[in-house]
């Protein structure tokens, strides 16, 4: 096993955030795609399905695949890391299904604040607890602060956006309840995806190996899904033959990948927030480069990013001795 070389923590935020952008393409491209095939889960199974394929064909052709591929049995055969480390991609089929059946009810500003308040807070327990291969990291009064103001810059960021939400809150904040609960979930879910990623990562000698198994195992989920819809509803619409639909899959390898390669500098908590910064920034340049229908950018929207990103910053830059020495970490 050859284990993945390690990024400088310089390099490894900016990349954390170049990843995040690639998240709101995809949703942009996926939402296009459920809306022409009229079935949000026929086409979070197209996209991890392209996905899936694109990951085959890296890791047949490049030499780090194919090595990587070739670990992959041993790791688990040998218990190298917790068996259920492998069905890591169900998470992402979760979040997937968070967005199908709740964006409707909440809206896109009031999901992305769900979620991103469940990533923010179990990044700070996964890193207390030492699940990813960056180890343990205490839970300075620093890193909570900027936890807390990155939720407040991405609900500020998103506000906008909420006169939109909540087509389902006619019966009052109660029947929203549930609704928030599973993009919370989710979000709070996917920083032990990216905990676990990493780890297989260390033992696979390669991200390529960990984003295939990650989409084989969100493949599995959601397809059984979709038959499942399929034997209940009917068919969807016939598949669109222009090629960017297809291109939510690929972009999906990207943030997986640099996530799992990512963590092992970082930690889970930075390449969080690194990825929710770029999500954000990459909002922000598609309604401005090509807005949606409807879609106005208000000072908030741009306020909120740039407090958003203040706020990593201040989670994340090495703090001279004589502060970290003033806070106590909560043990």
């Amino acid at each position: 096993m050859t284990s993945p070389s390690r990024l400088p923590a310089l390099a490894g935020l900016p990349l954390a955030v170049g990843s995040g952008l690639a998240i709101p393409v995809q949703g942009r491209i996926n939402g296009a795609l459920g809306a022409r095939l009229n079935d949000g889960i026929a086409a979070a199974s197209v996209s991890f399905s392209t996905g899936l394929l694109v990951m085959i064909v890296i890791s047949l052709l490049l030499p780090r695949g194919r090595a990587g591929l070739a670990s992959i049995l041993p790791a688990v055969r040998n218990r190298a890391f917790p068996r259920i480390y492998v069905v890591a991609g169900a998470i992402g089929a979760l979040f997937v299904f968070a967005q199908s059946f709740t964006v409707g009810i909440l809206g896109v500003a009031l999901f992305t604040v769900a979620a991103v308040t469940g990533q923010t807070v179990s990044g700070l327990l996964v890193d207390r607890l030492g699940i990813g291969p960056a180890g343990k990291k205490s839970v300075t009064g620093i890193r909570i602060v900027g936890c807390i103001l990155t939720i407040a810059a991405v609900a500020w960021a998103v506000s906008p956006r909420f006169s939109g939400a909540g087509s389902g809150s006619d019966g009052g904040p109660a029947t929203l309840l549930l609704p928030i609960l599973l993009p919370v979930a989710a979000g709070f879910l996917m920083s032990f995806q990216q905990a676990m990623n990493g780890t297989a990562t260390l033992h696979y000698g390669t991200p390529i190996a960990a984003t295939l198994v990650n989409f084989v195992a969100g493949c599995i989920v959601l397809w059984a899904a979709f038959a499942v819809k399929l034997a209940v509803a009917g068919p969807a619409n016939p598949l669109p033959g222009e090629w960017w639909y297809y291109l939510g899959g690929p972009m999906g390898c990207v943030f997986i990948g640099l996530g799992a390669l990512l963590v092992r500098t970082l930690g889970v908590l930075v390449t969080g927030l690194g990825m929710i910064a770029g999500q954000l920034l990459g909002s922000l340049a598609l309604d401005l480069a090509l807005p949606a229908p409807g879609t106005v950018v208000a000072p908030a929207t741009v306020l909120g990013t740039l407090l958003t990103l203040g706020a990593i910053i201040l989670a994340t830059l090495p703090w001279p001795r004589g502060a970290l020495r003033r806070q106590r970490p909560v043990r």
